[in-house]
Order: structure tokens, then C-alpha cells, then sequence
């Protein structure tokens, strides 16, 4: 019999090994999904590595493209509380209005709701664990996750990397 931690210690060897060989399901570049796991398919907006490097800094294209996760607390829109829209930093999509933005105290920007048809869902099993992983619909840009320990009315908490987002107040 193994002991909590003996156990953690395994499983969590076991989910590093099965990534390292491939074993687990893994969002490629150039693939595509509808909202709930739709089908591979192209998105409105492709660029090269090349393309893409001289649009982005080199953090935003590790998060968007590689679906890196900025370091929590480090982001600047943590603390945007001004009204206007979030937007993708690889296509400029509108995704997030501010009036969905919440203190999650999680250290990343964090909503309740993303704007209709601007987000796209796909499961994500990396590190041995299930995660709904959130993409922008139109670049397939990462931009982070989504759990259901969020405030109502949705119960929902889009857990974004900022630097996979861009914010433009509202004027007027």
C-alpha cells in the first residue's frame, strides 16, 4: 500500500512520462476547434512561426502558439479595472468584456463569460490531469483555462494569461 504522497510521487512520474513519450493528447499548432471539441479543421487567421515571432515578444508567442503559462501575479491586467474589452494579442478578436472581469485571486486575469463566438474549448490532459483548455476561435491562440469554481451567474472562471491578451478601454 503507498502513502498519499508516495502515490502523488508515481502518478505524477507516470503523467511526466506519458507526456515525454507523446502518450497524451495535445493541442498542435494549425489545429482547430469549435466551441465544446468540434473537429480539426483551419482557422481564419494562420501565420508561420516566422510571422508569428515578428508579431508577438517572445513570451506572447511561448503562451499563445505554445502554450506556455506566464508566471501568476505578473500581468498587468490583473489589476485592470477600467470598462472595455480584452482582446487576443495574436488577432486583436474581441474576447472578454471587462463587465464579466473578476478578482479571482489566482494571480491571472480572470472571467466569468467570454464574448459570444470568441472562444473555443478543447480538453487538455496534459500533466496527467483533465482541464478544459481555452483558445481563441479565430488564431487558435492559448490563452489559458477553464473551471467551473467560478461566481455566478455562470459558475464559471476563464483563467487567461495576459500576455495572450490585450486590453482596449471603452472612450466616450
Amino acid at each position: 500500500m503507498f502513502s498519499r504522497r508516495q502515490f502523488m510521487v508515481l502518478s505524477g512520474g507516470a503523467g511526466v512520462a506519458a507526456i515525454a513519450l507523446g502518450l497524451l493528447p495535445k493541442f498542435a499548432e494549425g489545429e482547430t476547434m469549435a466551441p465544446q471539441d468540434g473537429p480539426i479543421g483551419s482557422f481564419e487567421v494562420n501565420h508561420s512561426d516566422a510571422e508569428w515571432h515578428a508579431l508577438l515578444s517572445d513570451d506572447q508567442f511561448q503562451v499563445l502558439r505554445r502554450e506556455a503559462t506566464e508566471r501568476p501575479y505578473s500581468s498587468p491586467l490583473n489589476e485592470e479595472h477600467r470598462t472595455g474589452t480584452f482582446a487576443c494579442a495574436g488577432c486583436q478578436l474581441s474576447l472578454f468584456s471587462s463587465i464579466t472581469k473578476f478578482d479571482s485571486h489566482t494571480g491571472w486575469p480572470s472571467f466569468w463569460a467570454p464574448l459570444d463566438n470568441a472562444t473555443a474549448v478543447r480538453t487538455d490532459t496534459s500533466f496527467g490531469v483533465l482541464r478544459k483548455e481555452v483558445h481563441c476561435r479565430r488564431c487558435g491562440g492559448h490563452l489559458g483555462h477553464v473551471f467551473t469554481d467560478g461566481p455566478k451567474p455562470t459558475g464559471l472562471r476563464y483563467c487567461m494569461n495576459g500576455l495572450a491578451m490585450n486590453f482596449a478601454a471603452q472612450t466616450g
